[in-house]
């Protein structure tokens, strides 16, 4: 499976409403990564430009679309920023980035 991590923000009229009616936004998130036949790893609050992220293990990109279409829909996240994340070492993703650097012949040359 691929993992992701996305960013989200809720709107003011979402924070009212969990303030108003506190309730566990983590299960909420892993009800729907499950639907999708992924599991989720972590959901975090934070502060700065976005409200939290959520790490998920997904089937593959195409799962991540729906997740972030499905939130999207709902009005109550903006500013959704979804992106794959790797584990792979640093040394393996440089060597695959040398092979491909051998064939690739950028617009200068």
């Amino acid at each position: 499976m691929a993992r992701f991590i996305t960013f989200f923000s809720y709107t003011g009229e979402a924070a009212k409403a969990m303030i108003d009616r506190p309730s566990d936004r983590s299960a909420a998130a892993k009800a729907l990564v499950e639907s999708l036949g992924g599991t989720q790893e972590a959901f975090y609050w934070m502060q700065g430009e976005h409200d939290g992220f959520l790490i998920t293990n997904l089937p593959d990109g195409v799962a991540a679309a729906a997740l972030a279409a499905a939130v999207g829909a709902s009005g109550a996240v903006v500013g959704l920023q979804t992106h794959q994340i790797y584990d792979h070492d640093q040394a393996a993703i440089m060597q695959r980035a040398k092979t491909a650097g051998m064939a690739y012949k950028p617009p200068t040359a």
